[in-house]
């Protein structure tokens, strides 16, 4: 063993016996001139090799993490972005980092944002902007928000609407927590009225599957394709809603997810 270590005997010796006397049991017998584990170093042996295991494993995650061409990036974003938006950044972006991997969180804003501050998230695309102190971010795109209305309804053949002419309308929206429903809510209280919200869900494709229903009326960002029976028309004013990337002010960003981040930036 001592030779097997490149220490001197005694010196294993002394480690066997502090290591025995830690743990009130021996952990090696004499047999002849042989030395043998007892049950309690046979527990131990196994213990430190499954733990020589983890930290090699964990070793090389680290490694792969701080590389900027094999690390992972966690993701999260706005079920909305995950039609086209998301999917087409990812493709561009694996074309010159196929080896770089992503975990990703498609929920409400509130939901990220917690995420995020849990660590579980690392970058995070969702509107409006964050106006957390501990989190930084840039706007990656500016998305016109229109009034959706079933082609039956009585604004339909209008060119524009303003909002104060939803008062009495039934309005279906999101779930607070989600970014939009904060923007809905805003809209209505600067012009004076509290939504009536009929229906309360927490995709946009289902919001627009109740107005198509001629359950309400909803402020959404104007869609990639036209639904059939489904009016969009702008509002007057017309309203936009800035599309921001997310990140954690203080901490330092792995080199994968700095890479990531900058890439996306230009691109989106």
């Amino acid at each position: 063993m001592a030779a097997h270590l490149g220490v001197p005997q005694p010196t294993v010796s002394r480690w066997l016996a502090a290591l025995s006397s830690s743990i009130g049991a021996p952990v090696v017998v004499k047999d002849g001139r042989r030395v043998q584990l007892t049950r309690a170093g046979r527990l131990l042996a196994s213990a430190a090799t499954s733990a020589m295991s983890a930290l090699e494993t964990g070793t090389r995650q680290v490694i792969e993490e701080i590389d900027p061409g094999s690390g992972r990036v966690a993701l999260g974003f706005l079920h909305m972005l995950g039609r086209s938006l998301v999917p087409e950044l990812l493709r561009a972006y694996r074309f010159t980092h196929p080896q770089v991997r992503f975990g990703l969180l498609q929920s409400s804003r509130a939901e990220i944002i917690a995420r995020m501050a849990a660590g579980d998230v690392d970058l995070a695309l969702y509107s409006p902007p964050p106006n957390e102190p501990e989190l930084a971010w840039a706007p990656v795109q500016e998305q016109e928000l229109k009034l959706v209305l079933p082609d039956t309804h009585r604004l339909a053949t209008r060119a524009s609407v303003e909002v104060t002419e939803l008062a009495n309308e039934d309005i279906v929206g999101l779930e607070h927590g989600f970014g939009m429903r904060q923007i809905t809510d805003d809209l209505c209280a600067a012009a004076g009225f509290a939504p009536r919200m009929a229906f309360e869900g927490q995709e946009s494709d289902t919001v627009r599957g109740l107005v198509l229903s001629g359950l309400g009326v909803a402020i959404l960002p104007e869609a990639e394709l036209r639904t059939p029976g489904l009016v969009e028309i702008s509002l007057s004013p017309r309203v936009y809603r800035t599309l921001a990337l997310v990140w954690p002010a203080h901490d330092q960003l792995t080199p994968a997810v700095r890479s990531f981040r900058d890439f996306a930036l230009p691109r989106t």
